[in-house]
């Protein structure tokens, strides 16, 4: 076992395919991204605005709950703390979900969303996000397992209170931090 990783996770540089609602491929030109729910200011942003916002680079380590994880993945995108400011979460904001055009969502703290390391990717491994791994914008919040990562993102809600998502609601863990392995209940 490598110390460097989670408890039981193994490193990989594949990167294995998990998908509970497939969606059909979408032009760049045509991705729209809504923030909506516990803030001051709805939001809606296409390709070109959110690309405006700014791009980073974030090598970062990518877990799976499955056991996996792809060792100094490359993304680049847009902090979505900066997104988020544009939006002004209220003072009562507290959680969030993450939602994928279909359908599947993710419930996620609203300070795990305004780490650092968290962002809005459109580049994987210096390359354009394919659409199997999410392309053309996916959530990337890589100090949880993988699942809060959610692919073909549509839309962040934002809540005053704890909302559970899709795996949540099927027994995984609310956090799933790898590092102190929460990965059910």
């Amino acid at each position: 076992m490598r110390d460097d990783l989670p408890p039981g996770q193994t490193p990989t540089r594949r990167f294995p395919l998990f998908t509970v609602d497939p969606v059909a491929p979408l032009a760049a030109g045509a991705f729209r991204l809504r923030l909506l729910g516990a803030v001051e200011h709805r939001l809606e942003l296409g390709w070109e605005e959110l690309r405006a916002l700014g791009e980073e680079m974030l090598v970062h380590d990518f877990h799976c709950v499955t056991g996996w994880t792809r060792t100094a993945t490359r993304w680049q995108g847009v902090p979505l703390a900066r997104v988020l400011e544009r939006a002004r979460p209220t003072a009562g904001a507290t959680h969030a979900l993450a939602w994928s055009r279909g359908g599947y969502s993710a419930s996620l703290p609203l300070e795990d969303l305004t780490a650092p390391v968290v962002l809005l990717a459109w580049s994987l491994d210096g390359a354009p996000l394919p659409h199997e791994h999410g392309g053309p914008v996916r959530l990337v919040v890589p100090h949880r397992y993988g699942w809060k990562s959610v692919k073909w993102l549509a839309k962040i809600q934002l809540f005053e209170r704890e909302v559970e998502g899709y795996w949540e609601m099927r027994g995984y863990h609310r956090r799933g931090d790898p590092w102190r392995g929460e990965r059910y209940g």
